[in-house]
């Protein structure tokens, strides 16, 4: 495969050494957003694509082996709710990680990953209970836990439950009563589902006075790791891409 005159060993090599050519160690790398799109859709398990402002992928050799992705929230309230509105432009979420089931890789990309962000940034991510997650990565690079997210609702359609709550509640932004609205429209197939509630990991980049800052800063309760059995998730899904462009 050839890059501009340049095949991917090559020009990976020139990123990070001659010795990315035979030892087989995992390299994090930045990553365009575009090559996260077919592993995001097809190998995670939400199936759709999110707001991406840093992307990085796991290599061994110049094969792309994971993704992890952070985005800022769309939420005002969730950004502000973290630390305050001081630090509320500095948030940022973990929104996807997608990787092989191969000892260490998700942990070696979450964490180096975590030191590539611009700083000072505070990273918000979930493991979702309904997918048996628990958040053991989260764990292994000590972020904080601040326990599970508050009981909420999706709106459903019935026939269209593959789309996230939130677009489904956006076909009825600006109605006045939109809850009626929904109802008006879809009759008995518009209903609401208890969202299933995550684990709820802070962690904070920067220098140790930026950290100790956030930490002070911190609105969530800080409490001891959970526990329990985490399911792994499926990712077979054929990827188009498997290669870093230029």
């Amino acid at each position: 495969m050839k890059l501009k005159n340049k095949t991917v060993t090559e020009y990976l090599s020139k990123i990070v050494g001659s010795e990315v050519l035979g030892d087989g160690k995992v390299r994090v790398l930045p990553l365009p957003t575009s090559e996260t799109e077919s592993w995001l859709i097809n190998r995670h398990y939400a199936k759709r694509l999110c707001s991406i402002s840093y992307a990085f992928g796991a290599y061994r050799r110049a094969e792309l082996i994971g993704v992890v992705t952070y985005g800022t929230p769309a939420s005002a309230p969730l950004r502000a709710g973290v630390c305050g509105e001081d630090w509320a432009d500095r948030v940022l979420e973990l929104n996807r990680l997608c990787c092989e089931n191969t000892k260490n890789v998700a942990s070696t990309l979450v964490g180096r990953s975590l030191r590539m962000l611009p700083k000072p940034r505070l990273v918000v991510s979930y493991a979702d209970t309904a997918q048996g997650h628990v958040g053991y990565i989260y764990q292994a690079t000590n972020f904080i836990y601040t326990g599970l997210s508050a009981k909420r609702t999706d709106w459903k359609i019935k026939g269209r439950e593959h789309l996230h709550g939130a677009t489904i509640a956006d076909e009825s932004r600006g109605q006045e009563n939109r809850v009626e609205w929904m109802r008006e429209k879809y009759g008995d197939d518009f209903y609401l589902q208890d969202r299933s509630r995550k684990h709820r990991y802070v962690f904070a980049c920067g220098s140790h006075k930026q950290r100790t800052a956030i930490r002070a800063a911190l609105r969530y309760p800080v409490k001891a790791y959970p526990k329990g059995e985490s399911r792994k998730g499926d990712v077979s899904g054929e990827v188009k891409t498997q290669m870093i462009l230029l």
